[in-house]
């Protein structure tokens, strides 16, 4: 199994950043965005489409309707100005800046393999922390999905989460 990049905040010190994006843009935003030095980062997963005559696997954003960015917000006409971009995840007009443990533990379920999915936001639940397998270290809630033990991983500013499948065994509750 790959091991997750370690995001090092020495390389990039500048936080993330929730973009909103036009409908089915996320990954033209984020193509645009590139071409101009940001670090745009859109997470997805993989789904079965079934199609009349055969059935195809697609991926789709994880947070359909946004980027991730890292940016200095006191500059960020460019990103406002690109492509796809409506506008920048804030209070009021001030931009938010997403924590780097979130993205992190986004990034670790990503590079996991694990099948997970987009997933409601939840405010209740046991919160545990993995201690064992490919997403030690990561925090969540821990829910039961279809019969199955998942655990929901949360981006509070977006209020949104996305959901993995894990063995219990592996968790620990804080």
């Amino acid at each position: 199994m790959n091991t997750p990049p370690v995001c090092n905040s020495v390389a990039n010190p500048l936080p993330w950043y929730g973009l909103r994006i036009r409908s089915k843009g996320e990954q033209v935003a984020s193509t645009v965005l590139k071409g101009k030095g940001f670090e745009p980062f859109v997470p997805t997963y993989k789904v079965r489409r079934q199609w009349t005559d055969r059935i195809r696997e697609t991926e789709l954003p994880l947070f359909p309707g946004y980027v991730f960015c890292r940016m200095d917000p006191a500059h960020r006409l460019a990103v406002l100005t690109s492509t796809g971009v409506v506008g920048i995840v804030g209070v009021g007009k001030v931009p938010v800046p997403i924590e780097e443990r979130e993205i992190d533990a986004i990034r670790a379920v990503i590079h996991s393999g694990l099948p997970c999915q987009p997933w409601p936001f939840m405010h209740q639940g046991d919160t545990v922390q993995v201690k064992h397998g490919p997403l030690r270290g990561v925090r969540g809630i821990l829910e039961s999905v279809k019969g199955r033990q998942s655990l929901l991983v949360g981006l509070t500013l977006l209020q949104r989460s996305i959901s993995v499948e894990l063995d219990p065994a592996w968790v620990a509750v804080q």
